[in-house]
């Protein structure tokens, strides 16, 4: 089912890089959201009022907010779709993210609101009388809803987008709170004990986490969150595939929303070669990554001696002293400078963020290993921290 819309609705619907394509897909999640949570809304409305369940009527206030929730995510998508402009040199794409903090601050409200009808109901207790209506309406909301978050599941993975993985988990904690609901009928069915109100709270619980994590999640990318490691190191190797490039580091990748990834990365290539060459292979590099990853990357070349044995033997060597540290640690731009008294054996350092040593602790270990091997050894290191 969810093959045969994403087909029938969108064109070219493989080709996900293309922003169009990426706002289909984001249109057709939003209106079939609207549509169902308003079909739902109706009829456990309906099922509350017969049933005089407080549960159950909290319940379709949910789902009408979650139809608002999903008119602020097709909002949020048509507005990143603009194109970039002289004020938003980097597109739109983060509307995506403030759309998703929205819907969030939709879900926490009415979890609260949820909360506090519930403690009323516990204090001031109507009977819930049982009805095979309301439990059919339930029961079948249940699939529904399951059905809705696997379908924005599939989307939001297709184009990478918060909003849809955002309405994705709202939708499997709605499945959690009609389920609690549909306990508050059954036992009424059964005794004359009264647990509506107290299932209303779990219910209101159950909204209230699931709007705390997509807001969690939310402010995350809003503040900048790493890259995805398996993406960052697939465009490494990409790198790494041209000839003459013989190492790779410092790459940085930003993300300005969906779609819209910009990166810089530092290329070692030997001081040997053409700079000529050099400048076609990293241009050629740039290019492909464009096209095959929709990835605006710029690379700076970084060159280095590659066939000296004296300089490779002594980075080897430090390698290994900064390996033995942890091998969360690696180093670059390994340079040799002698003086008539002493050795600098130069490089940068990428350390892992609140590593149990210090910088200066790091610096210290590093250089009393190295005087024990030859104590003319100094090191001058760069400290760095990875942003992958």
């Amino acid at each position: 089912m969810h093959t045969i819309l994403i087909k029938h609705f969108i064109k070219d619907y493989e080709n996900t890089n293309n922003l169009k394509v990426r706002e289909a897909y984001g249109t057709l999640g939003s209106i079939t959201g609207i549509v169902i949570n308003l079909m739902l809304a109706l009829s456990k409305y309906f099922a509350g009022v017969i049933s005089g369940s407080i549960s159950v009527t909290a319940d379709a206030i949910n789902n009408l907010s979650d139809a608002g929730s999903s008119i602020i995510s097709l909002v949020g998508v048509r507005l990143s779709a603009k194109p970039a402009d002289k004020d938003h040199p980097y597109g739109h794409g983060r509307v995506e993210y403030i759309s998703a903090l929205a819907v969030s601050f939709v879900v926490l409200l009415m979890g609260i609101e949820l909360f506090k009808s519930s403690v009323d109901k516990i204090i001031n207790p109507v009977p819930v009388k049982f009805n095979i209506i309301s439990l059919i309406i339930l029961a079948v909301s249940i699939f529904a809803k399951l059905w809705l978050g696997f379908f924005n599941k599939k989307l939001g993975e297709k184009i990478d987008s918060a909003p849809m993985m955002a309405v994705m988990k709202d939708s499997f904690s709605d499945c959690l709170a009609t389920g609690v609901a549909l306990i508050a009928i059954v036992v009424s069915a059964f005794s004359d004990i009264n647990i509506d109100g107290y299932l209303g709270v779990i219910v209101a619980g159950f909204i209230f986490l699931a709007g705390f994590n997509i807001l969690k999640e939310t402010m995350a990318d809003l503040l900048g969150k790493p890259a995805d490691k398996a993406f960052t190191q697939e465009i490494e190797n990409r790198i790494l595939s041209y000839d003459k490039i013989v190492g790779v580091h410092d790459m940085i990748i930003h993300d300005y929303g969906p779609g819209r990834k910009f990166a810089s990365a530092h290329a070692e290539v030997s001081s040997q070669d053409d700079i000529m060459e050099i400048h076609d292979i990293i241009d050629l590099a740039e290019r492909d990554i464009l096209n095959e990853y929709g990835l605006i990357i710029s690379i700076h070349t970084d060159p280095i001696i590659t066939d000296d044995e004296r300089i490779d033997s002594l980075k080897a060597i430090t390698n290994q002293i900064v390996k033995d540290i942890s091998d969360e640690m690696s180093i670059h731009d390994f340079r040799v400078v002698d003086g008539p008294t002493h050795t600098n054996l130069i490089f940068d350092l990428i350390a892992p963020h609140k590593f149990h040593l210090s910088n200066d602790e790091i610096r210290k270990e590093i250089e009393n290993k190295l005087s024990k091997i030859d104590e003319r050894y100094f090191v001058v290191i760069t400290i760095e921290h990875s942003f992958n």
